[in-house]
């Protein structure tokens, strides 16, 4: 295990009627309560959702995603501002999270100067630690290697790590650099993922995260992982498996027997509903409507209930 410093082969596709339902939680605060493979959902700021969240010997982190620095567009003309925003909004959280994960596309064209303003910018995170997955936006032209030089060090392979905090193991992992369509992991990062928890007790609580699905939400626009059943199959002896992934820029949640999915939202712009166009372009909403569908992820976890609270919030 190692820390750093700085679909085809997904489950069974959904019916568009199925997705449009579960993707109209678009930009909405929800707290997921996700117990044994069942999600049970609460409104944020519910009694149970604060008990949760305040627990002192809780685990909690947030996750934000695809912030596009270098993106010029109508669909947001200052991504920079709303990643700040973004930012600013993790630190006037109620408590300090152990630590923040970012699930990719931190950069629109890869450049380095685009990763050096990410890497600034994350700087002014009040957390016990910054981590980062990369997007496909992130290794454009150079498999990744400018996003590994910034943000790789202590990874193994192309990026990929794991590490352990109260009493949860966390892996990170990376496919979006051999993109035919479907993300793609690959025989050494699956290799890793098996060894990676071979020596785990099943009740050991797992948190996944990635830039691509793991399931195939809607391979059609490439979103999902055409390997993610191998990766699974590994974790499917676990009792509590929870992945989380950026990409879609938008809200998404499926439970399939112990492991959960959760698509986030993004602090750019928002992508269409799956089918809904051509397919998975920039969209540019009516005046004032652009915040409400940005956001950042609260999530907590207290140690021995295999339970996790998911709290999505909409961009201040």
């Amino acid at each position: 295990m190692s820390t750093p410093a700085g679909g085809a082969g997904g489950p069974e596709a959904m019916s568009r009627r199925q997705l449009l339902r579960h993707t109209a939680w678009f930009g909405a605060a929800v707290v997921l309560t996700v117990t044994g493979g069942e999600v049970i959902s609460h409104i944020g700021g519910t009694p149970t959702a604060t008990a949760i969240a305040q627990d002192p010997h809780a685990l909690r982190f947030v996750q934000i995603s695809d912030s596009h620095l270098g993106f010029t567009g109508s669909a947001n003309t200052d991504v920079t501002g709303s990643f700040s925003r973004a930012i600013d909004q993790v630190n006037a959280l109620g408590s300090r999270p152990d630590f923040v994960m970012h699930t990719g596309d931190l950069t629109h064209l890869s450049t380095s100067a685009q990763f050096d303003q990410v890497r600034q910018m994350l700087r002014g995170l009040r957390a016990g630690a910054v981590f980062t997955v990369p997007g496909e936006h992130d290794s454009i032209d150079d498999h990744g290697q400018r996003y590994r030089a910034m943000f790789g060090t202590g990874t193994q392979g192309d990026g990929w790590y794991s590490f352990d905090i109260k009493g949860v193991h966390v892996i990170a992992l990376v496919n979006t650099l051999a993109l035919e369509k479907l993300g793609h992991l690959g025989t050494d990062q699956l290799e890793f993922v098996r060894n990676d928890v071979a020596g785990l007790s099943a009740d050991t609580p797992l948190v996944v995260f990635s830039h691509i699905p793991l399931f195939a939400m809607y391979p059609a626009w490439g979103w999902g992982t055409d390997d993610a059943t191998q990766a699974l199959s590994h974790l499917r002896r676990f009792s509590s498996v929870t992945c989380l992934n950026g990409h879609v820029h938008q809200l998404f949640t499926k439970t399939e027997g112990n492991v959960t999915f959760h698509s986030a939202t993004t602090t750019a712009y928002p992508l269409p509903h799956p089918g809904q166009g051509p397919g998975p372009v920039p969209l540019t909403l009516p005046a004032g409507r652009l915040g409400a569908a940005l956001g950042i992820r609260d999530v907590t976890y207290r140690t021995g209930r295999h339970t996790l609270a998911i709290r999505d919030q909409k961009l201040a």
